[in-house]
């Protein structure tokens, strides 16, 4: 599924989510996957994925979920840094 993610009117994230059917989990009947690259000059690649648990419960939740995840982490880490 193609999903673009926005945020004050600028694309933080535009890709293709792959959807899962999964079986052997108490709640979840999803699961969302997808890459992108990262690091310096885009020299990695890193792969998320997300079950269809509240709040998610499409493509594109898994993506905001996710995309708002990584802001908090990357934020916290910042805290910690001195000048």
């Amino acid at each position: 599924m193609p999903v673009t993610e926005t945020f004050h009117g600028e694309t933080v994230w535009q890709g293709e989510v792959e959807v899962f059917d999964i079986r052997g989990h108490p709640k979840a009947k999803r699961a969302y996957a997808w890459g992108h690259v990262t690091g310096e000059e885009d020299q990695a690649r890193r792969y998320v994925t997300v079950l269809e648990l509240p709040p998610v419960d499409s493509p594109q939740t898994a993506v905001k979920v996710a995309v708002a995840a990584e802001i908090k982490n990357a934020r916290e880490k910042t805290k910690g840094r001195t000048p």
